[in-house]
């Protein structure tokens, strides 16, 4: 039985604590738990290195993640107000890591695509970072983002930003990369000088990052296109821009940042926002006709969702599990006819 079992289990492949059932039906693996294939951290490294820039749509849970891999996105962000407004908080650093951290675990257990994390501030100063580097990587992350404001921090684009000294980022920078066990795990550090001390300080504080050990710059609210592409000239690294919406930044298209240099330009609360409106028109749908009928055009259907979340994959793992044992036991009886 040991031995049949076994053979059950082989069907399952395993990376460290990770496993994922293959399904023989569709070649497609239900994500009971994320495996397989080329590492994130490597896959990101290797984007970070190719030709224009990488669309990065922000997600806040697992079955957004999943949506976004499944479109072809070739990264994802977990953005800080996104999942902080999911869950009911403002974006001032109220989420704990532990908290972040589970998220995480959520998203990367239903997703191979890396997954860029914004952290905030780090939780903490330089010894506090390199705990918050520990868990994220072991939850699953490609990548931590680290920003250089005061706690309470605020929004990107609105007013009222403090900076921590520059040395104080660039120890927490230090930090994180000396406490990253993978190689190719990114450190992104963002700089939110631009709104309160101007451009050359971003410019300055970005070089430094760098130099303590940063792989991506992330400058926070440029305000014109004229200001990226200074930044982009000024700043000889792999740049991530935000092109959130609402903010002191204009939406410039991927492309043209890509051809200023940015690597990847990231859409942290997109997502949110139209699945917000959207909910919205539902309930106003719901409160003044009395049905969702009028909705149902504008559905991901029970099908669809059912493919997205690889459904009957795990029906057909648990019929196969059923049918194994099932035949164990019929070969038990078959040698034990007493019984």
């Amino acid at each position: 039985m040991q031995g049949k079992l076994g053979n059950m289990l082989g069907w399952a492949g395993r990376i460290g604590a990770n496993v994922i059932f293959w399904s023989p039906r569709t070649g497609v693996g239900a994500p009971l738990l994320r495996a397989g294939g080329e590492r994130p951290t490597r896959a990101l490294r290797e984007l970070l290195q190719g030709e224009g820039a990488a669309i990065v749509p922000g997600v806040f849970n697992a079955v957004t993640a999943m949506l976004a891999e499944k479109m072809g996105f070739k990264a994802l962000y977990l953005s800080g107000a996104a999942l902080t407004a999911s869950m009911g908080l403002p974006d001032l650093g109220l989420v704990t890591l532990d908290e972040v951290a589970k998220a995480v675990t959520y998203i990367t257990r239903a997703v191979s695509t890396p997954l860029i994390v914004d952290a905030d501030t780090g939780f903490g100063e330089a010894l506090n970072v390199v705990r918050t580097v520990r868990e994220l990587e072991a939850a699953g992350a490609a990548a931590v983002q680290i920003e250089d404001q005061v706690l309470p921090k605020k929004c990107g684009h609105l007013s009222g930003k403090q900076l921590v000294p520059a040395e104080d980022m660039a120890k927490k920078v230090r930090a994180a990369a000396e406490a990253r066990r993978d190689p190719d795990f990114v450190i992104v550090a963002r700089t939110d000088a631009r709104g309160v001390t101007g451009l050359e300080d971003a410019v300055w504080r970005a070089q430094l990052y760098l130099e303590a050990g940063a792989d991506v710059i992330f400058p926070e609210a440029l305000e014109s296109l004229e200001e990226f592409a200074e930044f982009a000239r000024r700043v000889r690294a792999p740049l991530l821009a935000n092109m959130t919406e609402f903010g002191r930044s204009p939406l410039i298209p991927a492309a043209k940042l890509g051809e200023l240099g940015y690597r990847l330009v990231i859409y942290p609360v997109t997502l949110l926002r139209v699945a917000l409106g959207a909910m919205r028109r539902a309930l106003r749908t719901l409160m003044e006709v009395g049905t969702q009928e009028p909705l149902l055009g504008e559905m991901m259907t029970r099908g669809e969702l059912y493919e997205l979340i690889a459904y009957h994959d795990y029906e057909e793992f648990d019929r196969r599990v059923s049918g194994e044992v099932d035949g164990i036991l019929r070969g038990r009886l078959t040698r034990s006819p007493n019984r």
